[in-house]
């Protein structure tokens, strides 16, 4: 903007070109105007849409359970949440997790008498794991883990959100990192510090280096820290990576960034909304703080020009039920919620209040035929880790990846 504020500094002196210079002036204006714009692209089908039909898919939910299941390694996933995947150009694909168990699993009944596959108390934990397919979609072997190292001041990575990016002759994976630390109270299962991106190589999945794209440790309040990731949607030549507060309470503001497509390792092209422009600073684009929001791990696709958004109905009606909104942009106004659904949870002796659903992320290229694939995390509800970790090993059905498919339609807004 200095430039055009230069191109004419001294009034009433008339110098050649310059109806030249105000145009130039006025097209950089209209060009600048149009960057900050929200991703409207007037698209006439955007409306109201969310989920008309859902069904478990049980195909999906038993490769897992069979694959955690299996005795012939001892090194291999057993359980864990945080599912996230992304297709390889050579057909593969790889499924990422957060906290992670390894090693073995064994047949009932367990030391409790329940008829439930269980795992000893010291199973290997790590915070975070892969496991790969191989071409036909068969769950083939876990990656090393952690595949994403602690950082030195004792920091975990969880990752998240994952693209293939490059062109010709090199390709790579990038991956979007939650990076938490140890905390207490609200914060018992970890401090959200910052957002990285990692980069692996292909074929082989090497850790080619990690660079950090938001700090978050200078915000003194932990409940107003952002990291992103939870999922991303390209369209129209951007990324555009959402993400959300950590507040105390159980409903959460979501955010939303955009890098060009391509650049998700490049900290300098990220912009965030900040309710008027894409810029540094950023505003969230959905949640009041109190009944309408999101959990701070949510889903967002693009069907028939609407941006759905899946949540766990966190704040309304407890964690074991999915909700949804919708926008013409990733920017909002998102609209919402559409009326939940409740997914199917593991049956489990113990009492059925303690088993929460959470996390729902959607699996773009395992869906098709008008169906969107949809998975969704279950863990056990315990104020203290030990607790819960006890559950999980008791029952290791507790801690694994369910999978829905959802067909999506037109909505009525109510």
């Amino acid at each position: 903007m200095r430039g055009h504020e230069r191109a004419s500094t001294r009034r009433g002196r008339r110098r050649p070109g310059a109806p030249l210079l105000a145009l130039l002036a006025a097209l950089v204006l209209v060009l600048i105007t149009l960057v900050a714009l929200p991703d409207r692209e007037g698209d006439e089908r955007c409306g109201p849409r969310g989920v008309t039909s859902w069904s478990a898919d049980t195909r999906l939910t038993g490769a897992f359970a069979r694959y955690g299941d299996d005795a012939e390694r001892l090194d291999d996933w057993t359980g864990g949440d945080g599912t996230h995947s992304v297709r390889l150009p050579d057909g593969r694909l790889l499924w990422l997790f957060s906290d992670s168990y390894l090693g073995a699993v064994n047949q009932p009944p367990n030391p409790a008498g329940q008829p439930h596959p269980w795992r000893t108390a010291d199973a290997p934990f790590v915070r975070n794991s892969a496991v790969l397919t191989d071409r036909s979609g068969r769950l083939d072997r876990t990656v090393a883990a952690p595949l994403f190292p602690d950082t030195a001041a004792g920091e975990w990575r969880w990752p998240v959100a994952a693209r293939v990016e490059g062109s010709g002759g090199k390709q790579v994976v990038r991956v979007l990192l939650w990076t938490r630390a140890r905390g207490t109270g609200p914060y018992v299962y970890g401090v959200p510090n910052a957002t990285e991106v990692a980069t692996l190589s292909l074929p082989d999945l090497r850790l080619e280096g990690i660079t950090q794209v938001l700090d978050q440790r200078q915000v003194r309040d932990p409940a107003r820290r952002v990291l992103y990731g939870t999922t991303a949607v390209d369209h129209q030549g951007w990324t555009y990576v959402f993400g959300a507060d950590d507040g105390e309470k159980a409903v959460h503001r979501a955010y939303v960034a955009r890098v060009p497509q391509g650049r998700l390792g490049d900290v300098r092209a990220w912009r965030y909304w900040d309710g008027e422009r894409w810029g540094t600073r950023a505003a969230p684009v959905l949640g009041d703080g109190e009944r309408r929001g999101v959990g701070t791990a949510f889903t967002v696709v693009r069907d028939a020009g609407t941006y759905v958004l899946f949540t766990t109905a966190a704040g309304t009606e407890g964690l074991t039920k999915v909700t949804s909104y919708w926008a013409c942009s990733p920017t909002g106004p998102w609209h919402g919620p559409a009326r939940a659904f409740t997914p199917p949870l593991p049956r489990d002796g113990a009492a059925a209040s303690h088993i929460a659903a959470y996390n729902p992320q959607a699996h773009p290229t395992l869906s098709g035929g008008g169906r969107l694939v949809l998975s969704y995390d279950v863990n056990w509800l315990d104020e203290s880790p030990t607790g819960a970790q006890a559950q999980l090993s008791r029952n290791v059905s507790l801690y694994r990846p369910r999978f829905v498919s959802l067909r999506l339609g037109p909505l009525r807004e109510r």
